[in-house]
């Protein structure tokens, strides 16, 4: 989920009294894991199979097990992010009227550095060492390098953090485009107003066996790869979680990426908030090889859908090989269902 909160951007020359701006223009926003339910519950379950989304010719460019990330058809739709993508547009419009630069398409007319130099000079009132037109890709994407370098030179120094790079903006990779876009916006203090919680479905396009597959990213996902300081607060809820639970035993968690994955307290804790006893003869209560363990947490996986829930997304030998990404979407599945079960 890509996602935008503006909690206040407004005509400077009219708004002066507010002194903060705050904005958190991130992949995913995450504050608690009430917050990922909301914001996530659907996606974090969600298969990682195949789906339909029209893939642009370009997408089918890629090298084996090669990845590239497009932004769901269905979100471009959204009111919400059709208004983004105009208020920027006419933002860049009316800071080069002079240069008689028209935009139309963010990821068509801004991806070879052109538009993006004569937009920075403007801004920040400066002369860029670059050359005016460069047609080959090699000079574009030089272009492009000192381009960002200078971008990155006036953001770093208040904290920005930067989520772009050459080769997103010149891959025309509409979200690090926009990324970039209201990162100048803000540093500048455009007098425009963006709209609040922009969110977009991200879906991920690999190259697999000569064939596309497309999956769409969930909110761990995008919780490892965006906002991994949010990363102990759901690890601490979830742990809370559990140990509610697991208590009545005497057990206690401390880590979960080590003490779920031998199977054992995923199967104990199905037992509890199920209510029922578990025979002993159906697990191993003291697994030593992986094959035990294995069975353990398919064992929990079965007990799992026996109760009404999906097949997790995790695959048994993840969890036991301390993937924690995968033992954390087991555990919100848990959560999701059983959170108020005392």
């Amino acid at each position: 989920m890509f996602s935008l909160t503006v909690n206040t951007l407004c005509n400077p020359y009219i708004a002066a009294n507010f002194a903060f701006i705050t904005v958190f223009f991130s992949v995913f926003y995450l504050y608690s894991v009430s917050d990922l339910q909301e914001e996530g519950k659907n996606a974090i379950n969600a298969p990682m199979n195949p789906s339909t989304v029209d893939i642009h010719p370009e997408d089918t460019l890629l090298e084996e097990n090669e990845e590239r990330t497009m932004i769901d058809p269905n979100s471009k739709e959204d009111p919400k992010f059709k208004e983004l993508i105009k208020v920027l547009i006419d933002w860049i419009n009316d800071v080069l009227v002079e240069e008689r630069i028209i935009v139309k398409q963010l990821e068509e007319d801004l991806y070879d550095g052109q538009v993006l130099q004569k937009l920075l000079e403007k801004l920040a009132d400066r002369k860029l060492n670059v050359a005016e037109v460069t047609q080959s890709e090699i000079g574009q994407k030089q272009k492009l390098q000192t381009v960002l370098e200078a971008v990155h030179d006036l953001l770093r120094p208040h904290g920005w953090t930067i989520k772009w790079n050459v080769d997103s903006i010149h891959g025309k990779n509409l979200i690090s485009i926009l990324h970039l876009l209201v990162a100048l916006a803000m540093h500048f203090r455009a007098p425009i107003r963006l709209p609040e919680h922009v969110s977009v479905q991200v879906v991920v396009v690999r190259k697999r066996e000569g064939l596309l597959q497309t999956t769409h990213r969930d909110a761990f996902d995008t919780l490892f790869d965006h906002a991994p300081d949010k990363l102990s607060v759901v690890k601490k809820s979830l742990i809370t979680f559990v140990n509610k639970h697991l208590n009545k035993l005497n057990l206690e968690v401390t880590e979960l990426e080590t003490q779920f994955a031998d199977g054992v307290y995923l199967v104990l804790l199905m037992g509890l908030l199920e209510d029922y006893f578990v025979p002993l003869h159906n697990f191993y209560l003291t697994p030593e090889s992986f094959d035990q363990k294995v069975h353990n947490v398919s064992f929990a996986f079965e007990l799992m859908q026996d109760g009404g829930l999906k097949k997790p997304k995790a695959r048994p030998e993840d969890v036991v090989n301390l993937d924690l990404k995968s033992t954390l979407r087991v555990l919100y599945n848990l959560f999701t269902k059983y959170k108020n079960v005392e």
